[in-house]
C-alpha cells in the first residue's frame, strides 16, 4: 500500500510543497497526469475541510467587520433536541423534595477522579453556581445562568472557569436520573442553593424555569483581546493588559471600562483577584469592583454581600505552576472527553489541585457559613505573599493568626489566605462601612447575602410569569420589574372594534399611535425577558422623557389615549376594564390597519388583551435607563452620548437579535415603519414615499431603484443624500440603518422581495405578523398566545 492511500479521509490541511499561486495554487512540485495516479489514494486528498484545521479563512478572517446578519438566526430549533417539550409543565412534575435530597447526598459522596475538598463538594458548586449567573450584565442584559451556557464555548473555557467541567461533569448523575425535566441551568444553581443550605445558610429562594440553549453563543461580545497562547489555556498571566477594554488610569476618576462589557479583564467573571493586571494594588481593585458589579446590576452593598457570603465557604487552589496545565476544554485533546486544565502533577487534583493560581482558605471552618470572614479580614493585618503557582496573594502578619485545615491532608494546618480583590473590601471606605456592619449584625448580613444571592442567580429570568417550583418567595423585588396581576374581565372583540373605531376618530394620526405603541413594547430585550409593553412604563420615568421616544409627542398621545379609557372603564357596569398598557398596543394596531387600508390591503393585525398596569414605585428608575437603546434604527435614534467602537448598523442588528427578529422580520418591521414616519425627532430620514402613513412598500421599492444614487452629507458617512442619477435632484435623505437594508448582501435580497411588483401584499402581511410578535415579546402570562405570536413569525 502507498504512503497516500494509508493517509486519514479528512486530512488536516495542505501540502507544505511550494505552492504556485500563479497556476491556480497548485503543487509545483507534483504533476498528476493519469488516472491511474491517483487510483486507491484518499478520495478527499488535496482538499480542504470547511471549519477543519488548516482549512482555509472563513467570512470573519476577510471582512472582519462585515455585518453579521445570521447572528439573528442563531440557536434554531432544529439544533433542540427537546423542542417539544413544555420545559414548565415538566419541571413541575419533579419530586422536588426528592431532587433535593439526590444533590445533597452527592455533595457528601467523595469520588476518585475528582475528590472533594473537605469532604463536600458544596463550595464549588457554589462556585459553579456563582460563575453561571454572573456573566449578567445590565448593558445589554446578556449573559447570566438562563441558558446553562456555561457548557459552551467560550464561557467554559475562560481561565476563570477553571475546573467549572468537573463540577457539571460531577453532577451528570443527577442530570441523567432526571432528564428533560430538568435543565442544566435549572441544575446548575439548584445546586448552588443546596449547597448553601447544607453548609448552614438560609436561602432566600428558589425558582425553576431557565430553559437550556443547546449551541455556543456566537452572538455576545465579552471584549476586544481574544485568546492569549496558543494552548488556550488564558490564565491570567498570559492575558494582554487592560489597555484594550479600559481607558485612563486606574488611579484616576475617568477610568472607564468599554461598553457594553461588565468584567474588567478578558475571561474573567468579575476582576482578577490579584488587582487590575495582577498589580496587588487594593484600591485599584476596589475601582475595580466597583465599577464591575455595578454593570452586572449590583449596589455596593450586594456587591461586599456577595463577595464575604462567598467567601465563607471553600477555598481557592493555586498548587501548581499555569505552565504545567492543559489546554481549556474547547482546546483539550480527544481522549479528554469534553475535560480541561488537565494537571499532570501528582493526582492532578486534591492537594495537587491549580484553578486561578491562589492558594488556602479564608476560613478556619471552610464548610460552615459564619461571619469568619468578615472577623479575620478586620482582626489580622495583611501581607503580600505568593502562592506555589507564583500567583500574588495576602497571608496574616501575626504568628498566632487563625490557621486552617488542609482539604485533603489529615492533621495538617495551612496559613489563611485573603486575595487583593479581599483586602480591597477592608480598605475602601464605603466599603469598609458595610463590612462594618455586617460585623455588628450577623442576621443583617444573612439576609443581605440570601437577597443578592437570590438577585445573581434570578437576576436574568426576566418577570415572575416565568417562575416555577414550590420555593418561590411570596415577595416581589424591584429589580423583578413588578406587574400587578390581571384583576379584571378583559374587553371582547366588540369592545376591541369599538375602541378601534374610538382611538382612529381621536384625531390622533397613525404616526401618533404607531409611535406610541412602538415605543412601549420595542424596550424588551430577551436577554434578560425585561422591557416590553405590559405595565405600561412608557408612561413613566424614565421612558417617558427618553428622547428616543419623543417626549412631547408621547405625551400628546397617551393623554389622549387615556382619557379615552377612563370613558370606557367608567361606562361598564361590570368589572371589566380596558388597562392602558392594552390600550397603547391596541391604538398601534388600529393604526397599522388604517395604514394598510389606506394603501389599498385590508388586514387585521392581532391583539390580545390582558396586560396590567404598573406604577413608578414598582420602577427601579435607575435600572430601567439602562435599556435606553444606544441605537434604534427603526426610528433613527443615535445616542451620541454613549460610544460604541463599531457603525450604528452594527447597534441596529444588536437591537434586533435582542427583539428576537429573524431577517425577514427585521427588514419587514424596519420599512414598514419607515413609511409610516415614526422617525423620533420627525424628520424625513428613511420615508422613501410621497405617502407617509401608509403602509405601502414604497421604502423597499426607492432602496433597490437603480434610478437614484446615494451621496453622504459628510466624510463619517453617517447621513445621506438620495438623488436622482439624471437631474441630480435630491429626493430623499437617508442614514446608514436605512440603507443596509441595499448594501448588505443577505438584507437586500429580502429587500427585494418586498419590493418587488408582487411584495407589497407580502410587506404587509410579514410586517403584521412580526409587529404582533414584538407586542407579544413580554408576554409570559399567557404563554399559548405568546407561543403562537413566536411561531407564525
Amino acid at each position: 500500500m502507498s504512503t497516500t492511500e494509508s493517509k486519514c479521509p479528512f486530512p488536516h490541511g495542505g501540502s507544505s510543497k511550494p505552492v504556485d499561486m500563479e497556476n491556480g495554487g497548485h503543487d509545483t512540485t507534483t504533476k498528476v497526469t493519469t488516472r491511474a495516479a491517483t487510483t486507491g489514494a484518499c478520495p478527499f486528498r488535496g482538499t480542504r475541510i470547511g471549519g477543519a484545521i488548516g482549512s482555509e479563512p472563513q467570512l470573519d478572517h476577510w471582512w472582519p467587520n462585515r455585518l453579521k446578519v445570521e447572528l439573528l438566526h442563531r440557536d434554531p430549533i432544529q439544533a433542540n433536541p427537546l423542542r417539544d417539550l413544555n420545559y414548565q409543565q415538566a419541571f413541575s412534575e419533579i419530586n422536588y423534595d426528592q431532587l433535593k435530597a439526590d444533590i445533597r447526598q452527592l455533595l457528601r459522596t467523595s469520588v476518585d477522579w475528582w475528590p472533594c475538598d473537605y469532604g463536600n463538594y458544596g463550595p464549588q458548586m457554589i462556585r459553579m453556581a456563582w460563575h453561571s449567573a454572573g456573566t449578567y450584565r445590565i448593558a445589554d442584559g446578556r449573559g447570566g445562568a438562563g441558558g446553562g451556557m456555561q457548557r459552551f464555548a467560550p464561557i467554559n473555557s475562560w481561565w476563570d472557569n477553571g475546573n467549572t467541567d468537573k463540577s457539571r461533569r460531577l453532577l451528570w448523575p443527577i442530570k441523567q436520573k432526571y432528564g428533560a425535566k430538568l435543565s442544566w441551568a435549572d441544575l446548575m444553581i439548584l445546586t448552588g442553593n443546596v449547597a448553601l443550605e447544607d453548609m448552614g445558610f438560609r436561602t432566600f429562594g428558589f425558582a425553576g424555569g431557565r430553559i437550556d440553549q443547546w449551541e455556543p453563543d456566537s452572538a455576545t461580545y465579552w471584549g476586544p483581546e481574544g485568546w492569549a497562547g496558543d494552548d488556550q489555556v488564558g490564565h491570567p498571566d498570559e492575558m494582554v493588559t487592560l489597555d484594550e477594554r479600559w481607558e485612563g488610569d486606574p488611579k484616576q476618576e475617568h477610568w472607564d471600562l468599554e461598553n457594553p462589557v461588565a468584567a474588567t479583564h478578558q475571561a474573567i467573571i468579575y476582576v482578577n483577584p490579584e488587582g487590575p493586571d495582577g498589580n496587588g494594588d487594593p484600591m485599584d481593585s476596589a475601582r475595580e469592583i466597583r465599577e464591575s458589579f455595578a454593570r452586572m446590576a449590583m449596589n455596593d452593598e450586594e456587591t461586599v454581600a456577595l463577595i464575604a457570603g462567598g467567601h465563607a465557604f471553600g477555598k481557592s487552589h493555586g498548587m501548581v505552576n499555569p505552565a504545567e496545565i492543559g489546554a481549556a476544554p474547547e482546546a483539550a485533546s480527544m481522549k479528554e472527553m469534553g475535560l480541561g486544565w488537565n494537571n499532570p502533577v501528582g493526582t492532578g487534583n486534591a492537594e495537587y489541585t491549580m484553578t486561578n493560581g491562589i492558594e488556602g482558605s479564608w476560613t478556619s471552618n471552610p464548610t460552615q457559613w459564619d461571619n469568619e470572614y468578615l472577623q479575620n479580614l478586620f482582626t489580622y493585618e495583611w501581607k503580600k505573599t505568593e502562592s506555589p503557582a507564583g500567583a500574588l496573594q495576602w497571608t496574616p502578619v501575626e504568628d498566632d493568626a487563625r490557621t486552617t485545615p488542609d482539604a485533603h491532608i489529615e492533621g495538617k494546618q495551612n496559613p489563611l489566605m485573603m486575595m487583593t480583590s479581599d483586602i480591597a473590601l477592608k480598605e475602601d471606605p464605603i466599603y469598609r462601612k458595610i463590612c462594618e456592619r455586617f460585623l455588628e449584625d450577623f442576621d443583617y448580613f444573612a439576609d443581605a447575602f440570601s437577597r443578592a444571592w437570590y438577585k445573581l442567580t434570578h437576576r436574568d429570568m426576566g418577570p415572575v410569569d416565568r417562575y416555577v417550583g414550590p420555593e418561590i418567595p411570596d415577595e416581589l423585588l424591584p429589580w423583578q420589574d413588578p406587574v400587578p396581576s390581571l384583576d379584571h374581565e378583559t374587553v371582547s372583540s366588540d369592545d376591541i372594534a369599538a375602541l378601534k373605531t374610538k382611538v382612529l376618530g381621536s384625531g390622533l394620526s397613525v404616526s401618533q399611535l404607531v409611535s406610541a405603541a412602538w415605543a412601549s413594547a420595542s424596550t424588551y430585550r430577551d436577554s434578560d425577558k425585561r422591557g416590553g409593553a405590559n405595565g405600561a412604563r412608557v408612561r413613566l420615568e424614565p421612558q417617558i422623557n427618553w428622547e428616543v421616544n419623543n417626549p412631547a409627542q408621547l405625551k400628546e398621545t397617551l393623554a389622549t389615549l387615556e382619557s379615552i379609557q377612563q370613558q370606557f372603564n367608567e361606562s361598564q357596569t361590570t368589572d371589566k376594564k380596558i388597562s392602558i398598557a392594552d390600550l397603547i398596543v391596541l391604538a398601534g394596531c388600529a393604526g397599522i390597519e388604517k395604514a394598510a387600508q389606506d394603501a389599498g390591503i385590508d388586514v387585521e393585525v392581532p391583539f390580545v388583551p390582558g396586560r396590567m398596569d404598573t406604577t413608578q414605585e414598582w420602577t427601579d428608575e435607575a435600572s430601567f435607563e439602562w435599556l435606553k437603546p444606544v441605537v434604534d434604527g427603526f426610528r433613527n435614534y443615535r445616542n451620541d452620548q454613549v460610544t460604541y467602537k463599531v457603525p450604528p448598523e452594527h447597534l441596529f442588528l444588536d437591537k434586533a437579535h435582542l427583539l428576537k427578529l429573524t431577517a425577514p422580520e427585521w427588514t419587514a418591521l424596519s420599512g414598514g415603519l419607515k413609511v409610516l414616519n415614526v422617525n423620533h425627532d420627525g424628520s424625513a430620514h428613511g420615508v422613501f414615499t410621497e405617502t407617509p402613513g401608509r403602509l405601502t412598500n414604497d421604502f423597499f421599492r426607492v432602496l433597490t431603484s437603480m434610478e437614484v444614487q446615494w451621496e453622504p452629507q459628510s466624510d463619517d458617512e453617517l447621513l445621506f443624500d438620495i438623488k436622482d442619477r439624471e437631474t441630480g435632484e435630491t429626493k430623499y435623505t437617508a442614514t446608514r440603518c436605512d440603507l443596509v437594508f441595499g448594501s448588505n448582501a443577505q438584507l437586500r435580497q429580502v429587500a427585494e422581495v418586498y419590493a418587488a411588483d408582487d411584495g407589497h401584499e407580502r410587506l404587509v402581511n410579514d410586517f403584521v405578523q412580526a409587529w404582533h410578535k414584538v407586542m407579544m415579546l413580554d408576554r409570559f402570562d399567557v404563554p399559548e398566545e405568546r407561543a403562537q405570536a413566536m411561531s407564525i413569525c
